[in-house]
């Protein structure tokens, strides 16, 4: 029934922002048309879902139905194949949202239920299931991060006005659920430029624990990077990478590496970072999700670049115009309107009296809106 299914994928959204770059994954037991257990994947590393439903069973699970939104594991990792525990547990039925599209699982999960004798239902609920693990289904089959595009504009398309104030041109409802997006990233990115014009934290305020605070990286192709900022003045305290070039001195990268920012040299296109070969190698560094906060510069090249997998963009009832003053989007531009981004599955939402819009680049990234 899609009730229970339902409640497996409410479940899996409580690991946001602790099992990176694990899978969101929930499961519910039921038995007799009653649930007698549920549980989600906690932290990376900790049981799975279907284990921990397993454990807080009120009784036994044999001949019960295992709700779980993702395929169960059939491999060892950091814990055991989740797949032999529920055939052990003499669990009679399973019906999955979505297959994991980890190669390391694949089906295999469900071959080895099946050739034990437990009957298994697929597709309940499964573009509500991709949309939630939209991080996971990119990195774990391109190992590279899925990159969101945030930005914050006026109703007539202004990130600051004219004298470069920007604070604050969306409401306090807009930005508590920026943090909250905060949370469930990786990582947060901005430009040098945001860095020494907002003097910004980069920190996820919704979250107490210290640990699963966002990793914070920055674009500085020169090291211009203010050693009183306060990225770097908290840097030992909160990750930081700084994405750079041979162009930063060594004296100023020595100073960055006291504050305990770790340097990632990569090359130069442009005069400037080599973003895709950034992007990959925070890739092979286990981010699987950046948030991108960067300025109208920064924002143009990624998406000239084709890095941009989904756009969130926070509309305030607000006009400040000027000629000068900035939108979300700047550098070179696009020159013709017929060569213009064409963005995919818009959704809305208000955020106090803000509008939010959510949209995909590519079709393939988008699922059902919720």
């Amino acid at each position: 029934m899609e009730k229970y299914m339902k409640q497996a994928l409410e479940l899996s959204k409580k690991g946001y922002g602790r099992v990176n770059p694990n899978p969101l994954v929930g499961a519910v037991i039921v038995k007799d048309d009653r649930i007698i257990g549920s549980g989600y994947h906690m932290y990376f590393g900790g049981n799975h879902a279907e284990i921990n439903a397993i454990n807080n069973a009120s009784e036994s699970v044999e001949g019960a139905t295992m709700y779980v939104s993702l395929e169960p594991c059939s491999h060892f990792g950091k814990t055991p194949p989740c797949a032999n525990q529920i055939i052990s547990k003499k669990i009679k039925k399973v019906v999955i949202a979505m297959l994991d599209p980890n190669p390391l699982v694949a089906g295999n999960g469900v071959k080895i239920l099946e050739e034990n004798g437990i009957d298994v239902e697929i597709g309940m609920l499964e573009d509500e299931a991709k949309k939630i693990n939209e991080v996971f289904v990119k990195y774990i089959s391109r190992k590279l991060p899925f990159v969101l595009m945030k930005t914050a504009m006026t109703l007539d398309g202004k990130i600051a006005t004219y004298t470069g104030d920007s604070k604050w041109i969306s409401s306090d409802l807009s930005r508590e659920f920026v943090h909250e997006i905060r949370h469930r990233y990786t990582s947060v990115m901005v430009g040098i430029g945001t860095v020494i014009s907002d003097n910004p934290s980069l920190s996820a305020r919704r979250s107490n624990n210290e640990s699963i605070q966002p990793i914070r990286i920055i674009v500085d192709s020169h090291g211009k990077l203010p050693l009183d900022s306060k990225i770097a003045l908290t840097a030992k305290k909160n990750k930081t990478i700084l994405v750079t070039t041979s162009m930063l001195l060594i004296e100023k990268e020595n100073k960055i590496k006291e504050k305990g920012i770790e340097i990632l040299k990569v090359s130069t296109e442009n005069n400037r970072v080599n973003l895709k070969e950034m992007i990959k190698i925070l890739g092979e560094k286990g981010i699987d999700s950046i948030l991108l906060e960067g300025g109208s510069t920064l924002n143009f090249s990624f998406l000239e670049e084709g890095i941009v997998d989904k756009v969130m963009t926070f509309i305030a009832p607000k006009i400040v115009g000027g000629a000068s003053g900035k939108t979300p989007v700047g550098g070179r531009g696009i020159p013709l309107i017929k060569n213009a981004i064409d963005v995919k599955n818009i959704s809305a939402k208000v955020y106090g009296k803000d509008i939010l819009l959510t949209a995909y680049i590519r079709e393939e990234d988008s699922c059902l809106q919720d």
